[in-house]
Parts: structure tokens; C-alpha cells; sequence
């Protein structure tokens, strides 16, 4: 991509569903637009192209061959759509041209407006233009239209230089009536408790589209319908869609993942899924509360599961890194000896975000930066204020955990720390009844402090990197690992560039290596670096000797047949010379815009052997992935003894998971919450609970004085793959090694003023 193509943020203002696959450049004054899937730039042609590229609709643009066939489908509805409208439309055109020009429509058109009786008395649905007969009729239209405007009533009935009066869109669907509908849509959200989320649901739109292409006359599903039909037809729906998922395993392998998490009443519920390069499936979840911390009770669960997935088709188990199902694991790999057990790369960059946060100089950090998120979260005043001079963003973002929101919200706020400082030296500020409480004059204070900046400023560069990984580690755009092995070495690099002196870096890679040492040199990370030729290639020197022996580990471990080794082995050295089909100018093009799967695919045929296990190797995510947790009752199965009602609620469950987990793969646009939504409250809870000392002073906290939220927080996110930020070049042997450095364990004092 060339450096001066500058991304563009796509507003709410873009309704087309194809925007939601896209993302905006700007090319000088033209505008670009890029497929999030294949990754193909085109230079025009409009956001129609875009719809026929995803829809693989042959004719002004090339296919995709990556959509995922959900977006496929609803870019092909979506062109049907199209042409319905068109169709109708030129329908309805030609009935009113065909009227007598000598009636005068526009008498229809009640005075008094009520849209609703003038949609009826004209008789049509949709319509641009209607014929009036000049004259009476003709100054009738203008005085109206006048009237219209000076009361600024939407709907407008005006004349041109035709003769023809044109009934502006809004005059047959005014406002009001939309909100209606959106009214008549809250309260139904209301009163069953579900989330406000709940509209950004791609199935929540497909229910919209679906009940409004009916028309009038629908009638809703009744209990026992949804209770029915309707669920068993949901469950084989989702049955056939995984079994399209089982059928690609036999090729890609999959990764089985274990989810644990505690419900509100303290049950311990696990849950099973599969993963693989075309989506995530759930599988099972159960009760746990009594066995979570037996080892033996974790190896069964476990085992079972394997083998009713199918022995052949695991790569890996990847749990967190609790010691018990560190031990499970490691007896599940000794009884299947052609799987991995991996700790979840996400788990472990949490607990390095965990010990980073825990350093005293940073802990002071947070605490005064927390100090100001405090003020301005409890008073609506005051987030007015600060949303105003920030564009719209939030200065608290909601992050995997409360961890790694520490370091998040840290970031945010060096991002819009010229605005934050324009905001309290304003005369706005000074004439705020706020600016003259003590907290006031605490944020005061600590915004107008350098060393608080330049403190800010070190810690984002030291954790930037590692939220890069882990962003990467939990992305649905593609299977993490062959990136994963890259991004921490970028991590560590990145912290030694930005330290310098060994003593002191050496602090942070300590840290690193400790939370990371059941990684850093995992037999499938380091086949999943080798096997990426961006960065194969990309290696100065010899390849380390540790990635070579996890290459070879994983051979042995994953290829039982001693004759296909021998194969693989004779097969690497082509690829290492970048022989054959592999030097190909299009394969060495390839590498930095295709999959590393696909890479293997297109480019691995001399190779076969080699090249099926590189597809399956890096078909591999590296971290638990779940779905969104809402009110469906996992643990009313536990407590229902009717055998048929808890098979009910177990179908249930699973088509809700599996919907939840399509979505994931459905929806490509950037998920932002809002940190004052009660769904962040557990990892923001620190950062917008108000401390005690001022819990009497916030009066003004009324959430109705809030201004609008704003899209503008899209203007903070990267908008491209962050993979392609890896770069090349890996030649630094210090960072390849994780020995320790015992005289440097302890040297967490000598950093605390490092950042002055």
C-alpha cells in the first residue's frame, strides 16, 4: 500500500452494507476504497463495485474469493434488492405519467398534513413526481410549499419550470414515522431486558429487512412457534453450518478451545468450541463448579471432547494457564501424541499487562490518570465537555480485560491529550462551576504536568506493541499462528529501541519471559514464524536454532508416517532457496498480501508434502475465543430435571453460541463500546467509579443531559491490518534468546523515574 494513501474513518452516514467491508483511503482528492477481505484496492467505481466484488457477481468488478459466504449472500440479497427498487420504481413512474395531465393530483394532497392520509388519498407507495394541470392547481402547489417551509415541516409539495410538482422523499415518510417504529422497537427491547447491542446484530437487521419486504398483513410468531418449529429449524441451520465448517478439517485441522468463566450466581460453567480457518463453532458447555480445580476431572472433559471431534483433526488444545489445565494439558499431549496443549496467547499477554501495571512508577501513573476519568464520568457536564473538545471520543476505552484497559485508556489519552489541555486552559473551563472543585483542580493539575505526559508517553511505548499481539492473537481476520512468534519479538524489540541501556529493558523482557516461557518456544509458534515466508524470508543470517528444533518437533509430532517426515525433510530445502515455484516473481510479490495458507496453496505444489502441513500449521488460531455472554439461561440447564425441557434449553444455547460466534466472522467493522454500558462496567469499573471522597458532591449526573454519542472514536483505531506492521528483518539474536538476567530481576526502583 503506498505511503500516501491516508485512511479515510466511514461515518454512520454510509447505510449501503457494503460500507461495513470496506475501508476508505484518500488518494490526494480521490477517494479509494479497499476490500477487508482479499485486500484488492479499487480506484472506482463506487461502493456498488464493492457489492458486486463481495457478492462474486461478475461485471464491473473482479470476484472475492475470501468473502466469507454469509457477507456473500447478503451482498447478492442486497443487489436483488437494488433492482426490485428500480424495478418498482420505474413502475410507479410510468403509472403516474400515464395519469391525465388534466387531473389535478396535487388537490389530493390534504392541507393539513398528515402523511400517512396523503400517501393513502394520492395511492401510491413511492413516487418522485406527480403531474399537476397549470394554473390554480399550480399556485396552490407554490403557496403550499411555502407554508411548508416556513414551518419547517418536512414534507414538501413544490413546482418547477415543468410544470411538474415534486413530492420530496420525507413528504410521503416523514421523520416521525420512523420514529415511531424506533419507539415501538425500544420499548420491545425494554421490556424483555436485552441489550441495547441487540440492534447492531446482523440478524436483528435481516429481522427488520425481513418483516418490512412483507408488508402489511404480517402476523408474528406466536410462543409455541418460537418454542417449535422455528428453534428446530434454527438448530439444523446451524448444524449444516458446521458441518460446512467440519467438512474444510480434514484439510486445516482445527483447534479445540476450553472457555471457562463464572456466572453471577458463582457457578463455574466451561464451554467447548473448534476452530478453523472458515469460523468458530461451539460445541458444549456444562457445570464445572465441583471439578474446575481437579486436574484428573479437567484431562477427562478434555479427552472427550477430542475424541468425539476426532483425533485426526486436532492440532491443538488451548486453554488458559491456570496450573490445572496446564497439568491436563500436558497429560492430554502424552496421551495423544499427535496434538499440542497451548496456553491462550491472550491469557498470557493479560498477565504481562497484569505485572506491567503492578510496577510502582506505572501503578502511580494509572492511579492519576484514573483520578481524572473519575471527574469526568460522573458528571454530565463535564463528559459533554470533554466529547466536544475531543471530537466526539471517549477518553476511557474498554478493553479484553481490566488489564489490559489500564493501558488502553492510557493510550486514548495521549492520543487526545493537545485536546484534553485545550479543554481546561479554555475560558469554557474557567467559568465551570466544575473547574473550582477540588477534583477539578486535581485534573487541572495533572493535565498541565509534563511529567505526567512523558510518563503516559513511556508507558504506551512499552505496552503498545504487546496490545498490537494481542489484537492480532484474538483477530477473526485471520488465523494468528504464523504472527504470533513476529509480534513478540516486534514487542521486545520495541521495548529495547525504546529503553536503550540493557539494565533497563531487561526489566521488561524479564516480565515477559516469565508470563511467556510456555510459549516463547512452543514447537507450533515457531513452525508458524518458519512457515510464514513474509518473515522466513525476511530473517538475517542463519534461523535460529530454537525455531529450526520446534519446525522439526512439530514434523514428528503432527506427521506420524515416518516416510512422509522424510519427505517433508527433502521438501524444506526448496523452500529455503526459494526454489522452483517459491522464487517465482508472483510468489515473492505474494507474500506480503496473501494468507501464509493461501500462500502455500497457491505456491506449495512442488512441495505437497511440506505444503499440507504448512496449511494446517497456519490455519491455527493461538487464543480461547467466546462468544458475548446475554440472558440465555445456561445455568437453568443445571437446575432443570424434566429431561425434555433441558435438551430444549441445551438447543437453545447452542444455536444462541453459534449464532454469536457466525456473527464474529460476519461483521468486520470495529466494535466500540461505550464505557458507561453496563457490559464494560467490569473492566472499566476502576476507571469511572467515583471515589468516595467526592460520592456527595455529584449532583449533576443526569445521563438525559448527555450529548449524542459520535461515531468519531473510528478516527483513533488503526484501519488496517496490523500484520502488515510487522515488518521485516529479524536479526537481533538477543531478542530470539529468553535467558534471564538474574542481576536485573530486581531492578523495578531504578525505572521509576524513567520516563523524565
Amino acid at each position: 500500500m503506498g505511503s500516501n494513501l491516508e485512511p479515510v474513518p466511514i461515518t454512520s452516514q454510509k447505510h449501503d452494507p457494503a460500507w461495513k467491508h470496506v475501508q476508505m483511503f484518500k488518494n490526494g482528492d480521490k477517494v479509494q476504497l479497499k476490500c477487508i477481505y482479499c485486500l484488492k484496492m479499487f480506484k472506482g467505481g463506487g461502493i456498488h463495485r464493492i457489492k458486486e466484488h463481495l457478492a462474486c457477481q461478475k461485471g464491473n468488478a473482479s470476484t472475492c474469493n475470501r468473502v466469507p459466504p454469509d457477507v456473500r449472500l447478503h451482498m447478492q440479497q442486497s443487489l436483488d434488492g437494488v433492482v426490485v427498487k428500480k424495478r418498482r420504481k420505474q413502475k410507479i413512474e410510468e403509472e403516474i405519467m400515464s395519469v391525465n395531465p388534466l387531473t389535478t393530483v396535487v388537490n389530493a394532497v390534504p392541507s393539513q398534513v398528515d402523511m400517512n392520509e396523503g400517501i393513502q388519498a394520492i395511492g401510491i407507495e413511492h413516487s418522485s413526481s406527480l403531474v399537476l394541470n397549470p394554473g390554480e392547481g399550480m399556485s396552490r402547489g407554490i403557496e403550499r410549499r411555502k407554508k411548508m417551509r416556513a414551518s419547517k415541516n418536512p414534507a414538501a409539495v413544490y413546482a418547477n419550470s415543468d410544470g411538474v410538482v415534486a413530492l420530496e422523499k420525507s413528504a410521503l415518510f416523514p421523520k416521525k414515522m420512523d420514529n415511531h417504529i424506533h419507539m415501538a422497537i425500544g420499548r420491545f427491547l425494554y421490556d424483555i431486558g436485552a441489550p441495547f447491542d441487540a440492534v447492531n446484530s446482523v440478524y436483528f437487521h435481516e429481522m427488520v429487512d425481513a418483516i418490512a419486504s412483507r408488508g402489511a398483513g404480517f402476523e408474528r410468531p406466536s410462543h409455541h412457534e418460537l418454542r417449535g418449529w422455528i428453534l428446530k429449524n434454527s438448530v439444523e441451520e446451524v448444524k449444516n453450518d458446521i458441518d460446512r465448517c467440519k467438512m474444510t478439517w480434514g484439510r486445516t485441522g482445527c483447534s479445540v478451545l476450553v472457555d471457562q468463566w463464572t456466572t453471577e450466581t458463582g457457578r463455574i460453567l466451561i464451554s467447548f468450541l473448534a476452530y478453523c480457518a472458515e469460523g468458530i463453532v461451539f460445541l458444549k458447555s456444562l457445570d464445572a463448579t465441583e471439578i474446575s480445580a481437579s486436574a484428573d476431572f479437567l484431562y477427562d472433559l478434555i479427552k472427550q471432547v477430542v475424541e468425539e471431534v476426532g483425533v485426526g483433526q486436532v492440532l491443538q488444545v488451548i486453554t488458559s494457564g491456570e496450573e490445572q489445565y496446564a497439568i491436563a494439558g500436558r497429560r492430554l499431549s502424552d496421551t495423544f501424541p499427535t496434538l499440542y496443549w497451548s496456553p491462550s496467547v491472550a491469557y498470557c499477554i493479560d498477565s504481562i499487562l497484569e505485572d506491567f501495571g503492578n510496577l510502582e512508577w506505572i501503578s502511580t501513573v494509572i492511579e492519576q490518570a484514573k483520578s481524572i476519568t473519575r471527574f469526568v464520568y460522573n458528571y454530565s457536564a463535564i463528559l459533554n465537555m470533554v466529547k466536544r473538545y475531543t471530537l466526539g471520543n471517549d477518553i476511557v476505552d474498554p478493553s479484553f480485560s481490566r488489564f489490559t484497559t489500564n493501558f488502553t485508556t492510557l493510550k486514548r489519552m495521549v492520543d487526545v491529550k493537545h485536546n484534553l489541555q485545550a479543554l481546561v486552559t479554555s475560558q469554557e473551563w474557567a467559568d465551570s462551576p466544575y473547574s473550582k472543585k477540588t477534583a477539578g483542580l486535581e485534573m487541572l493539575d495533572c493535565l498541565s504536568n509534563q511529567t505526567f505526559w512523558s510518563s503516559c508517553d513511556m508507558i504506551v511505548r512499552l505496552t503498545a506493541p504487546l496490545l498490537k499481539v494481542l489484537r492480532i492473537a484474538g483477530s477473526e481476520m485471520r488465523p494468528a499462528m504464523g504472527y504470533i512468534y513476529a509480534g513478540m519479538y516486534r514487542a521486545k524489540e520495541a521495548i529495547k529501541k525504546t529503553l536503550g541501556k540493557r539494565e533497563e529493558y531487561m526489566l521488561y523482557w524479564n516480565i515477559i519471559h516469565h508470563r511467556w516461557e510456555r510459549l516463547w518456544h512452543h514447537p507450533l509458534h515457531s513452525a508458524g514464524f518458519y512457515l510464514n515466508p513474509k518473515f522466513f524470508y525476511s530473517i538475517q543470517g542463519d534461523i535460529p536454532g530454537q525455531i529450526v528444533s520446534g519446525m522439526f518437533d512439530c514434523i514428528e509430532r503432527l506427521v506420524p508416517d515416518t516416510r512422509v517426515q522424510d519427505k517433508i525433510i527433502k521438501e524444506i530445502n526448496p523452500y529455503k532457496s526459494a526454489a522452483g515455484d517459491f522464487g517465482r516473481k508472483m510468489a515473492v510479490r505474494a507474500r506480503d498480501n496473501l494468507l501464509p495458507s493461501e500462500w502455500w496453496s497457491t505456491y506449495g505444489g512442488g512441495c505437497p508434502n511440506l505444503s499440507r502441513l504448512a496449511i494446517r500449521i497456519l490455519s491455527q488460531t493461538s487464543s480461547v475465543m467466546s462468544c458475548k455472554r446475554s440472558q440465555i439461561p445456561f445455568e437453568q440447564i443445571v437446575n432443570t430435571r424434566n429431561y425434555i425441557e433441558r435438551q430444549h434449553l441445551t438447543d437453545l444455547v447452542f444455536v444462541h453460541c453459534n449464532l454469536r460466534l457466525r456473527q464474529m466472522f460476519m461483521s468486520k467493522e470495529q466494535d466500540f463500546s461505550d464505557p458507561l454500558s453496563f457490559d464494560s462496567i467490569n473492566n472499566v469499573d476502576e476507571w469511572i467509579r467515583p471515589r468516595d471522597l467526592y460520592l456527595d458532591e455529584y449532583g449533576n449526573s443526569d445521563w438525559m443531559a448527555l450529548d449524542p454519542s459520535s461515531v468519531n472514536t473510528m478516527l483513533l483505531r488503526p484501519l488496517n491490518d496490523e500484520t502488515e506492521e510487522l515488518g521485516e528483518g529479524f536479526d537481533d539474536d538477543e531478542i530470539f534468546s529468553d535467558g534471564k538476567d538474574s542481576e536485573d530481576e530486581n531492578t523495578g526502583d531504578k525505572l521509576v523515574n524513567l520516563s523524565e
